[in-house]
């Protein structure tokens, strides 16, 4: 069994889950972000390298929850509450207050043994926000929310569909009011 990792520079007297896996020059503010973590899953949170998770940021997983962070990335002050499965790919940046949540209500999951987890569902991913993505401060991705690459969330939307590559989506409901780049004409 390996030995429990404590951040040196942590003020909560507990060390990380087991399950969760923190890539070389990652920072997290505070095993703190865990308090309410019940993932059961052999990883439940997978941190790539060079992300930072700072203050605010917590993890609210039920038994089955699973959550995969990429490289460089910079995650302030988000709730991820999930009984499935949550990818941020690489280079994303999600703001403040931001909620990722795959039920309407982002409620920690019960303490119970005996609460409700069904085994994850291979290859479903509840919410992804692909490379290069920006989610705007208080913005909510409830389940079905597929971020394409380097689209824009605005502030306060809230979005449950696909957005294609390089959207602008605002709103709540979402939708699209505009583009991040104009695409080339050969598809560049």
């Amino acid at each position: 069994m390996a030995e429990p990792v404590l951040l040196p520079h942590d003020w909560f007297p507990r060390p990380l889950p087991a399950n969760v896996v923190i890539g070389p020059r990652s920072w997290l503010y505070s095993s703190f972000a865990f308090v309410h973590c019940r993932s059961r899953q052999p990883w439940a949170v997978r941190i790539g390298h060079d992300s930072g998770l700072y203050v605010g940021t917590y993890f609210e997983l039920g038994r089955s929850g699973e959550v995969e962070i990429g490289n460089y990335c910079t995650i302030v002050g988000a709730v991820i509450r999930t009984d499935h499965r949550v990818v941020i790919e690489d280079y994303a940046l999600v703001s403040h207050d931001v909620v990722i949540a795959d039920s309407f209500a982002a409620a920690p999951p019960p303490e119970s043994t005996e609460d409700a987890g069904l085994p994850p569902e291979p290859g479903f991913i509840s919410v992804a926000v692909r490379r290069n993505v920006w989610v705007g401060t208080r913005a909510v991705l409830l389940r079905g929310a597929d971020l394409g690459e380097g689209a824009i969330v605005g502030a306060g939307a809230v979005v449950d569909f696909l957005v294609p590559a390089y959207a602008v989506v605002a709103g709540n409901p979402a939708r699209v009011v505009g583009w991040a780049r104009r695409k080339h004409p050969e598809g560049g």
